[in-house]
């Protein structure tokens, strides 16, 4: 007797579905966990606060700061957002230049970001320009667990203000605890040299919090990003951070700087400034998270700017390329920022 097996599906249809339960699968219980930082410059919505320097940025301010150019800038910061994740979103997002809690329900709520499900802590801080730090997070693969801003108190200057630090605690599906600081240091004005001390004092301050953690926790997994207005070989984040270049073997008890050695090596940093570029944005992890041992952990190598092509114009001023912005001076140019983002692999193993 013959027998004539029939399928529903063709051959080209059975191998679609094993390929989709395929990729649907993490393999062996691994995934990459990415983390980014960008400094948006000057997310500001329209209306005017009177407690903050922010009538420029109004409809009848210097800047002509409508609703079109606002919600432009909402879809713009939500592209860069996705394409650094490729081929998967980013997990954890550090952002700066934030003025309130209302832009970033705009950006999670009513632009293109809104499909992505992200959550947000922000820290209000007594900046004079009226701007903050905050953290986006997906929460199926980070629970929230607490946050504390971290407010800059000058023991040399009552007048002086800053940006509070944002610590967000949060726990990852290995099960381990990951501490997330992020951070605007003080800005260069005034002059490099002459600013200095205020970027060392923060980062003091941030250095004091990382060390309490490590005395208290077993297992301290820290990240610490930002826009920190020094560059990594800087005195703030080399000596007053002790911020280290990635070793042969960490520490646990160290702090270290994944783009340290990436500064001596690249053609293009995180910001331009005339013709140098400069790496001021970066990421600086503890000892434990370079552990190769453990189940959570930062593959170093994927440290990196994202510099893809949408984000740059021609340097008319300067050769070669800079990162298209909002405005160009006083110009409007319709662009994403005047920082590139800068991002990093996690690697877990839940197995």
């Amino acid at each position: 007797m013959k027998i004539t097996l029939r399928f529903p599906f063709s051959v080209f249809h059975l191998i679609v579905v094993f390929f989709i339960l395929l990729i649907s699968i993490p393999l062996q219980g691994q995934t990459i966990f990415r983390v980014m930082f960008y400094n948006v410059e000057n997310l500001f919505d329209t209306e005017d606060e009177p407690k903050k320097n922010d009538n420029e940025f109004t409809p009848r301010g210097a800047r002509s700061w409508t609703n079109k150019r606002y919600h432009a800038k909402l879809d713009n910061i939500a592209k860069v957002i996705t394409s650094v994740g490729q081929w998967d979103i980013p997990v954890l997002v550090g952002l700066c230049e934030i003025e309130n809690d209302k832009v970033l329900k705009d950006l999670t709520l009513y632009s293109p970001l809104k499909k992505m499900q992200y959550r947000y802590v922000l820290a209000e801080s007594d900046d004079r320009r009226g701007i903050d730090v905050a953290l986006l997070y997906q929460r199926d693969q980070f629970k929230y667990l607490y946050y504390q801003a971290i407010p800059i108190r000058f023991p040399y200057s009552n007048r002086k203000k800053t940006r509070d630090i944002l610590h967000v605690t949060g726990q990852v599906i290995t099960g381990d605890t990951l501490d997330v600081f992020v951070c605007h240091f003080p800005s260069r004005v005034g002059g490099q040299f002459e600013s200095e001390p205020d970027r060392m004092y923060v980062a003091s301050v941030v250095k004091a919090k990382a060390d309490s953690l490590m005395s208290v926790r077993k297992k301290a997994n820290i990240l610490i990003m930002g826009d920190f207005n020094d560059e990594p070989s800087d005195k703030s984040l080399s000596e007053s951070m002790k911020a280290r270049a990635i070793p042969v073997k960490a520490n646990k008890k160290d702090l270290y700087n994944l783009f340290l050695s990436i500064q001596e090596k690249s053609k293009i940093g995180s910001y331009k400034f005339g013709r140098l570029w400069n790496f001021l944005d970066q990421i600086i992890v503890s000892g434990d998270l370079l552990n190769p041992d453990y189940s959570f952990r930062i593959l170093p190598e994927t440290a990196a700017v994202f510099s893809e092509s949408f984000l740059l114009t021609e340097d008319k001023s300067h050769a070669g390329k800079r990162p298209k912005k909002t405005f160009h001076g006083r110009k409007y140019e319709g662009g994403y920022s005047d920082h590139l983002p800068v991002y990093v692999d996690l690697y877990l193993d839940f197995k």
